[in-house]
């Protein structure tokens, strides 16, 4: 995997995710994914749970740059910023493994949003 497949490969998700295409999930997903939301919550487990949570027609703008790439696995930076009644960004780091036919088997989400705390338990960190 190059950097170049990889940001091929998010922007070919940006585009699903902007036109709701929940067929092109098949396209960037292998049948067996395990899609994570968050490091600790609960993964989607096969493309029929990931097909199921995409619909999201919330107006956003993305921008991504790849972070690193070691063989198949990859980290990229997204930053999304979403429209509509209540505005809302975040940054994200998107940890991705990619099978032989260069479709996602694990993807593993890391955000953050402005504001908000860095622990699960709302702790200050320092």
């Amino acid at each position: 995997m190059e950097r170049a497949d990889v940001m091929g490969w998010v922007a070919a998700y940006e585009r699903a995710w902007r036109e709701d295409d929940a067929d092109a999930v098949g396209t960037l997903f292998t049948d067996d994914v395990r899609y994570l939301r968050s490091p600790y919550a609960d993964p989607l487990d096969g493309i029929a749970a990931v097909r199921d949570f995409w619909a999201d027609p919330t107006p956003f703008t993305m921008d991504a740059e790849v972070v690193a790439v070691e063989g198949v696995d990859a980290v990229v930076r997204v930053g999304v910023r979403y429209g509509g009644d209540e505005p809302q960004e975040y940054r994200d780091l998107w940890v991705l493994r990619f099978a032989p036919d260069g479709r996602v088997q694990h993807f593993e989400e890391w955000a953050y949003w402005p504001d908000k705390p860095y622990s699960a338990s709302g702790a200050d960190p320092t």
